[in-house]
């Protein structure tokens, strides 16, 4: 083995190790992979079980009705009164006529009217019920 002398230098490496960068990379994805499914849609809602068709994903104002009989226009809490006054804008906002339905399986058919009759006092002509399709017959 050959000693170095004070004025000898070492050879520059200019090689990135890229192998920790991978490590990091695959830890941020399988992170995201994970709480992914948990940032989707809005409000926690048991939705209904039926025999429905799925339909296509289409952009449009989301009403929530959660089990606690709380109201909700995407993630904001409205009233019903609210509801009835600001729906025809916040339609023209979101770009979109459809409003979609969404209320909890133990929420009872009378707030459920009343609130499509906001909806329709507002305006809203394309309404659309959310339901969870039933499982699939074997």
């Amino acid at each position: 083995m050959q000693r170095r002398r004070r004025g000898d230098r070492m050879a520059v490496n200019a090689e990135i190790n890229v192998v920790s960068l991978i490590d990091v990379m695959m830890l941020l994805m399988i992170v995201f992979m994970i709480a992914a499914p948990m940032m989707q849609g809005g409000v926690d809602v048991q939705l209904p079980k039926a025999d429905v068709q799925p339909l296509d994903a289409k952009t449009g104002l989301v009403v929530s009705i959660d089990r606690e009989r709380r109201i909700f226009v995407d993630r904001t809490e409205v009233t019903l009164e609210e509801l009835a006054g600001s729906v025809k804008a916040l339609t023209a906002q979101k770009g979109s006529e459809g409003v979609y339905l969404r209320a909890d399986g133990v929420v009872n058919y009378e707030l459920i009217l009343q609130v499509m009759g906001a909806l329709a006092a507002g305006g809203v002509e394309n309404l659309g019920l959310v339901g969870e399709p039933l499982e699939a017959r074997r």
